[in-house]
Parts: C-alpha cells; structure tokens; sequence
C-alpha cells in the first residue's frame, strides 16, 4: 500500500513498541510524518526507536511515557503535548491488552481491558482534543472482530460479578468501535473539525496472543503456538505487516472517510488488504453509543465540548 507524503506532519501512535504499534509508526515515519511513541515500558520504546531508524534513517521520533491503565499518565502525556502546542495531524489509538486470564483492574480501579482499551484512550482524545483540532486530525482507532459479537453488559460494565477473559475483552473492542464512530459523529455535529473512524487488523499474529492470556497464569497460554502453527500454514492469520493495513489506510489514505470501519477483505475478515466493512449490528444501536459517552466521560473524568 502507498502512503501519500506526510512531510511536516506529526503522529502519534500508542502501543508502537511492539507489534503493529511498531509497524504503523515505522510506515508513518518512512513516509516523512514526525512520530510520537507513548509507551509503557520506557526501554523496550529504546529499541523500538532504534528498529524505526534502521528502516527510516531519517526518521524524526521520539518516546513518551504513558501508562493507558492509569488516568493521572494520560493526563500528564496530554499535558506535556498540549505545553508544545503542537498540531497532531494523525492519531492511531492501538495500544491494548488481550483476554488475561484473570480478571485485573487498573490503577483506577477499572476493569483492566474495558479501563486500556477504550476508558485510557477515551481520556486521551478527550485532553488532546485542542491539539487535534489545529489542523482538523485523524484519528483512528483500533478494535477488533471480536466487536462483531460482543454486548455491553450495562448491569456488570466492568464484569465485576462474573469475568470471561474473552467476553470483556470483545465488550473493549465494542467500546472502541462505537467511540470511534461517535467520535466523528459528534466532530461533525459539533464543528470539531477532526475525522474519526475504526479499523480492525482481522487475525494477525502479534505479542497480544502471547503477553494477554499469560497475565494470571504460571504456564503460557496456547493461543500463541496455534497462531504460529497457521501463519506458517497459511491459514486465516496474517503477519504484522499485512495486519496494520486497515489502519495505516484509515488513518492516512485520502479515500478513508470518517464514521468508517476498515479491515481486511479476505473470507471472515480474517486476513486481506484494506477495505470499507459494514458496520456490525453490535453497533447500530445510537443510544448504546450515547450512554457509552456519558458513562466514559465520568470513568474518565473528562468532558468533550457540548
């Protein structure tokens, strides 16, 4: 896929250590964006920098702490952005956890899925927002297939009373999806001036099959040596670089529209190149997107213009 020239731009991309983080700041910065990389673990986003100058010499990047699971991080990320007060042209919000065995929370005491996934990047727009406006951003964000089935469970949001690693972590995935589309929503509502859209890698081979479903256990999870064992076959999962095309086509491509979800155009959406997708019936449900809103706004603690 071609990037056009993104010289004089900045992206920010979260979760870009590893993974398909790593992939999409290395095709942003190879097609002349300036790249931020918000990580949690300040050496592994050494090396990260390192593997995005290898492939870009003349990339400029840098790293910045954030720990999406604590709220007063995201605040002190957005507050350092908004002290430079510099436009943010493109944000991929990708950083995630997957399926942990068990059932962990957040420095604040979310659900730790539902509190990374959707609640740490809901803040983060919220206070990058100014920025975003600048130049009337991109921002697109990840979700994944497991939205298609998944259900906000309104009497349990934070699966307090009954914990399904699989389950909470497709309710995330729905919470990305629909705060992504109602990101645009009310962008265009509200003269925000920002696009806002969805993309989803299909099956793609990344650290999640390996880091998530190991949080809580003493032996691996096998999710990982399954996925390796079909990569090699062919079958239904894709590489990294493959895997990162529905979102570097939202966030850069001039024919990504806002209000979109993008992923792969193969069988089951489960590997491809790049393509529009109809909205799943998980999300066409407009008062499931409102209520998610205002619940977000106060696990955050944040507020969007009105």
């Amino acid at each position: 896929m071609e990037v056009p020239d993104l010289s004089g731009k900045l992206a920010v991309v979260t979760g870009g250590s590893d993974g398909i983080g790593l992939g999409l700041a290395t095709r942003l910065a190879q097609a002349g964006a300036e790249v931020v990389l918000p990580v949690r673990n300040v050496a592994k986003g050494a090396a990260a920098l390192q593997k995005i100058h290898s492939a870009a010499p003349e990339a400029v990047i840098s790293t910045r702490e954030l720990d999406l699971a604590s709220l007063e991080s995201v605040a002190k990320l957005a507050d350092a952005l908004r002290r430079e007060a510099r436009p943010i042209d493109i944000l991929i919000n990708n950083a995630g956890v997957m399926a942990p065995a068990a059932r962990h929370t957040t420095v604040d005491g979310l659900e730790l899925q539902f509190g990374t996934n959707h609640i740490g990047h809901f803040a983060l727009v919220a206070r990058l927002l100014p920025l975003l406006r600048l130049r009337g951003a991109r921002v697109t964000t990840m979700t994944s297939s497991a939205a298609r089935s998944a259900k906000i469970d309104w009497a349990d949001p934070q699966s307090e009373r009954k914990y399904s690693p699989v389950r909470s972590y497709g309710r995330s995935k729905l919470a990305n999806l629909l705060f992504g589309l109602e990101l645009d929503r009310r962008s265009r509502a509200g003269g925000w001036g920002i696009v806002s859209n969805v993309a989803h890698p299909g099956t793609t081979l990344t650290n999640l099959y390996a880091s998530g479903p190991n949080l809580g256990r003493a032996r691996s999870a096998p999710y990982e040596r399954i996925m390796r064992r079909l990569l090699r076959w062919g079958l239904f999962v894709q590489p990294v670089d493959a895997g990162l095309l529905p979102a570097l086509y939202a966030a850069t491509s001039p024919d990504a529209r806002g209000g979109r979800l993008y992923g792969p155009d193969g069988i089951g959406q489960f590997t491809g190149g790049p393509t529009e997708l109809p909205l799943y019936r998980s999300v066409r449900v407009d008062s499931d997107a409102a209520r998610l809103w205002d619940v977000s706004e106060r696990l955050a603690g944040v507020e969007f213009p009105t």
